[in-house]
């Protein structure tokens, strides 16, 4: 990496620090003054004012001019920090970010996609934030990035990983139900290696007659309220799922259907029409799953046992 790049966490982390020492500094400065004065000038030592003075010029100058210069420092450093922040390097990867309730995606230019963040380390990356339905917040602390994921509205972000590892991403925004799970990994490989994953057709191991399915629920967000391993979350698990009873929700009344692929096709096209019984009615509709892709889907939801 250019030992003169500039990263989001060098750009950030200057203006905290310089910002928390000032305060720090004004903070033990002011309570010791004030200490200072409740001891000499208590009533019982001085029960009268001793003092004549009507004002002092040169203090006043100094307590109007230092606290400006130091806002003003402060601006100066907080802009350049955020200049660096929104000024992306031209040589950046681009991703998109997908956002929906309660989960992300992640799109690649090859068009491949992934529900984990995979990075290069060392390389600038740009990541053009969606949001599919409400407002979300795109925020990895190890980066120092937080930014709006506005419905409509295009929005970006970029860092860079200086070293391999594994960073967590969060929903900075309260978005309903399931926001609390609305994270993601962020993994950062070698060059190398995050070529080789690009490269690679399956993702996660996928294998099976499901793999494609597979693909689409993590694509569609689903596995953000479905879990795979059992564990309840915003929407029943998956596992075990086909070809289940369960009771599910219909206008007013119970009734209880079989996990099967009309059942999948009507809770996809129409889940708020039986809703799995305490379970809320918040899933979307997913109008543009083909009927070819939801019996993909229905193959994979086979093998999870």
């Amino acid at each position: 990496m250019d030992p003169n790049f500039i990263t989001t966490t060098s750009a950030v982390d200057p203006v905290f620090i310089f910002i928390f020492g000032v305060s720090i500094v004004l903070l033990l400065g002011i309570t010791a003054t004030m200490v200072g004065f409740v001891i000499r000038y208590r009533r019982s030592r001085a029960p009268e004012p001793t003092s004549r003075a009507d004002g002092n010029v040169w203090l006043e100058i100094v307590w109007t001019v230092l606290p400006t210069i130091i806002v003003l420092a402060m601006f100066y450093y907080g802009w350049a920090g955020y200049l660096t922040l929104r000024n992306v390097p031209k040589n950046a990867m681009e991703v998109t970010a997908t956002a929906r309730m309660w989960s992300w995606s992640f799109t690649y230019a090859n068009g491949k996609t992934s529900p984990k963040l995979y990075i290069p380390v060392g390389k600038p990356v740009l990541v053009h934030l969606v949001s599919m339905d409400v407002l979300h917040g795109f925020s990895i602390p190890a980066f120092r990035i937080k930014r709006d994921v506005v419905p409509g509205m295009k929005n970006h972000v970029w860092f860079v990983a200086e070293r391999p590892g594994s960073h967590e991403l969060f929903c900075s925004v309260y978005c309903g139900l399931g926001h609390s799970s609305m994270v993601a990994a962020v993994e950062a490989v070698p060059e190398k290696e995050f070529d080789a994953w690009l490269e690679r057709r399956e993702d996660d191991g996928v294998k099976g007659e499901g793999s494609r399915g597979r693909e689409l629920l993590e694509k569609n967000g689903c596995v953000g309220c479905h879990s795979l391993d059992g564990s309840r979350k915003a929407g029943p698990s998956f596992k075990g799922v086909w070809g289940r009873a369960v009771t599910v929700v219909t206008g007013d009344a119970e009734r209880s259907v079989t996990m099967d692929g009309a059942y999948l096709k009507r809770s996809l096209r129409e889940p708020a029409a039986d809703v799995v019984k305490g379970y809320p009615p918040v899933m979307p509709p997913y109008p543009n799953l083909s009927d070819d892709e939801i019996e993909e889907i229905g193959e994979f939801l086979k093998e999870v046992r």
